[in-house]
């Protein structure tokens, strides 16, 4: 019997799954846990890393289990994680030293701050803002504040580094103290160039390079599982990954994922030549070739959601949300700093607000629909910009079953927007790279496609929305 199906571990912010692919990318069987999120403030931003190892360890035994799955015909397995969260944990034992660090937190904004001076370095040499979400404060905010790492360094027992590493390390047979490209590029300490750990970031941020993974590609031959015969022989970030979920992507189509945060990506040949305000960053590498990504980011996506839905205790949002995007066509608006601002304003930001204090229910989840998709405009015009040549847009996520969503996005862009039949992009893309990037990787299915149309309100507010925060960062 051929072996040909693809085994995807999924570790998000909110949930892990274990998703079973066949050849042609299409799903035989899938496994799902949440995993909890400690907002212990507003900056600081937690969670368990026996919680999140215990659901890996839990979903891949579930969707193994599964009938519809035959074990002997798992070639490869493939991981995705959530990007920028960072762990530190006890080389000897396993033992986690620290929480999960989440991407979402912002405890480390006054160091951060204090760098500024660096800025240029860093965004040169990394790809990314000076921005207290990625991990680098985070790493340096552990090894000043925590006791237990602490002494794990004197003790020389100390690993710390992204997420990812710690779940291969747990993952695999042999504990291999490694990590991909793509996570460690999350980091602040990564260079792009020589795609390794960069002494002039360690030094600047204070991170010792024993204590980091050692860097390996995206797609490469990683160990065994710890208890199943199957190599995995994929790792990659969240957004990265979904990048690859149709296949190699086209150069005139942007990738637009919306998950807790929501992202635009848009592949390119010279990560270092962007326009201001972007990121840059790697999302395929095997060990003698790279391929690189421009990219805006909103933070308060999925996040925004769920905390106004449960300020307005709104009810069950994925019945209600249609309706609602469909009758309401002037909602106010929705000043949207959830997780502070991202690209490409890179400001913390006043406290998230709705313009009109006497809002209900519906009127003010429309809006907080609209400010998303008003913070991707923002990034999306900038990369029209840069590349002329974009003629669609390719969405994925949750919030992307949102056909009011997918419209307002469509007619603000001027872009087509199509939504495949798989919306959950991140699994299948990491699936693609762990079965060594086939040609021939079909689409999901037809999908759907919403034209642009002309909207001179949705412009209008979008206009106001962009106006009120150039006067507030």
């Amino acid at each position: 019997m051929t072996a040909e199906h693809i085994l995807v571990i999924d570790q998000g912010t909110h949930s892990t799954r274990a998703i079973v692919f066949d050849a042609r990318g299409q799903l035989l069987a899938s496994a799902q846990r949440p995993v909890s999120l400690d907002a212990r403030s507003h900056t600081e931003i937690e969670q368990s890393p026996d919680e999140i190892l215990d659901s890996m360890h839990g979903v891949i035994d579930a969707v193994l289990a599964d009938p519809a799955v035959d074990i002997a015909r798992i070639h490869a397995a493939g991981l995705a994680t959530q990007r920028s969260s960072v762990v530190a944990w006890d080389r000897a034992t396993g033992r986690p030293l620290s929480p999960v660090l989440s991407w979402q937190d912002r405890r480390t904004a006054a160091a951060i701050d204090r760098l500024e001076e660096h800025e240029a370095d860093v965004e040169a040499i990394t790809g990314l803002h000076l921005s207290p979400h990625y991990g680098g404060g985070k790493l340096q905010w552990l090894l000043r504040e925590s006791p237990p790492v602490r002494d794990a360094r004197a003790a020389g027992t100390l690993l710390a580094g992204p997420l990812a590493s710690y779940l291969v390390y747990h993952l695999l047979a042999d504990r291999p103290a490694v990590v991909d490209h793509a996570n460690a590029s999350r980091t602040l300490l990564w260079n792009l160039q020589t795609r390794d750990w960069d002494t002039r970031m360690l030094s600047l941020f204070g991170i010792p390079r024993e204590i980091l993974p050692v860097c390996r590609p995206i797609v490469d031959d990683y160990g065994q599982l710890a208890h199943y015969p199957i190599p995995l022989r994929a790792v990659n970030g969240d957004q990265t990954a979904a990048l690859y979920a149709q296949g190699q992507p086209p150069p005139d189509t942007l990738i637009v994922n919306i998950g807790t945060g929501a992202f635009v990506l848009m592949p390119v040949d010279d990560p270092h030549d962007r326009p201001d305000g972007l990121l840059a960053g790697i999302s395929h590498s095997e060990p003698d070739s790279g391929r690189y990504y421009i990219e805006g980011t909103v933070n308060g996506a999925a996040a925004a959601v769920r905390q106004v839905a449960k300020q307005y205790d709104a009810g069950d949002l994925k019945a209600l949300l249609p309706g609602w995007l469909d009758a309401i066509d002037n909602p106010t608006l929705f000043i949207n700093t959830v997780g502070g601002l991202g690209a490409p304003w890179w400001q913390s930001g006043p406290p998230a607000y709705f313009l009109d204090r006497d809002v209900d229910t519906a009127g003010a989840l429309v809006a907080v629909i609209e400010s998303i998709v008003f913070l991707l405009q923002a990034n999306i015009e900038r990369l029209c910009r840069y590349n002329p040549r974009l003629r669609r847009i390719r969405i994925s996520g949750g919030l992307s079953n949102l056909d009011g969503l997918c419209r307002k996005l469509a007619d603000l862009s001027g872009l087509e927007v199509h939504r495949p039949v798989q919306v959950e992009a991140t699994a299948r893309g990491v699936a693609w790279q762990a079965a060594g990037g086939p040609a021939d990787w079909p689409p999901s299915g037809a999908g759907e496609t919403f034209a642009p149309r002309s909207n001179a309100p949705l412009y209008s507010r979008y206009q106001r929305f962009i106006g009120i925060l150039k006067k507030t960062v």
